[in-house]
């Protein structure tokens, strides 16, 4: 008979937990559902934001200039003048910008890829003295802000007789020591008794960084390739001082004043075409090989 109460007992303690099990799971699943509602608003609402200027740099190449001036602007071109991306290849003389930006970004993209990958197979296989001061002075040298060096740069090649050259827009930006960074600490994560196995078998340093630690860093290499061609792609401040001549001008000197008349109005349709033009490369990058910016910079960060 004491045994009646005390089952009946546990099976409504248990009916409880059961209930507040229940209650709590809910409650996680609400709390869970506006957590997510908040985060997707939120990034919506940044989304709209970065994406809004690309779209009224869009429709502005799309009108005319008596619309763009318009003290209320429209969302939608009344209008859409198509013509507008042929005047502006035209006036900006874009086939000359993009053929001395390419040629530029091509060839440092090249020759910086040799110096990083023979500089960070050096420092991370090879043994030297002094090797681990070297790198900290290396390293060092990326908390000083890039414009410090633009008046010691330009004085640098001055006395050399290097302006107007393309040399001017290529060597002095050939080293990059966050690229070597980079790069090492992918190398790093290749198991050293490969390198010791190679040399065994009496392969060289040259051909073991061809054979296998290339290929075992493809993915940050393409990634240093990518960033290293938008960079040259993207540079205004030091082709603009030394080399604005019409045979070396860059393409985002060349739209700076292309679109201005001489009494001084700027047709900013024509401009904003011009900029779309110039923009499509670098988005259609972006949209196709941001995976391999991706895991090559993520790979480079994990030692194990």
């Amino acid at each position: 008979m004491n045994n009646v109460p005390s089952n009946v007992q546990k099976k409504g303690l248990k009916a409880m937990n059961e209930k507040d099990v229940k209650k709590e799971t809910e409650k996680s699943k609400i709390t869970k559902f506006l957590v997510q509602t908040v985060i997707y608003l939120f990034l919506f609402i940044i989304a709209i934001i970065v994406i809004f200027p690309f779209y009224y740099m869009i429709i502005s190449s799309l009108k005319d200039l008596a619309e763009y001036k318009r003290s209320v602007p429209t969302l939608w071109p009344e209008t859409i003048h198509f013509s507008n991306y042929s005047k502006a290849f035209e006036t900006a003389n874009l086939g000359v910008l993009f053929k001395n930006t390419l040629y530029v970004g091509v060839v440092s993209t090249v020759l910086s890829l040799v110096i990083t990958v023979i500089s960070a197979f050096a420092f991370a296989r090879l043994e030297f003295k002094g090797k681990n001061v070297l790198f900290a002075g290396l390293l060092a040298t990326m908390m000083i802000p890039g414009e410090l060096f633009t008046i010691t740069n330009y004085i640098t090649v001055t006395k050399l007789d290097w302006l107007e050259t393309y040399k001017v827009l290529i060597i002095p930006f050939l080293v990059s020591v966050f690229y070597i960074y980079l790069l090492k600490q992918n190398f790093m994560q290749i198991p050293n008794e490969l390198y010791l196995a190679a040399k065994v078998d009496g392969t060289s340093d040259l051909k073991y960084l061809w054979k296998v630690m290339i290929p075992l860093a493809l993915p940050t290499l393409i990634s240093i390739t990518i960033l290293k061609m938008m960079g040259a792609w993207n540079s205004y401040v030091w082709p603009r001082l030394v080399a604005n001549d019409e045979a070396h001008r860059m393409i985002t000197n060349g739209l700076r004043n292309a679109f201005t008349a001489t009494d001084g109005q700027t047709d900013y349709p024509v401009q904003m075409a011009a900029v779309a033009i110039v923009s499509a490369p670098l988005f259609l990058v972006f949209i196709f090989l941001r995976k391999y910016i991706m895991k090559g910079v993520s790979r480079s960060g994990i030692k194990g």
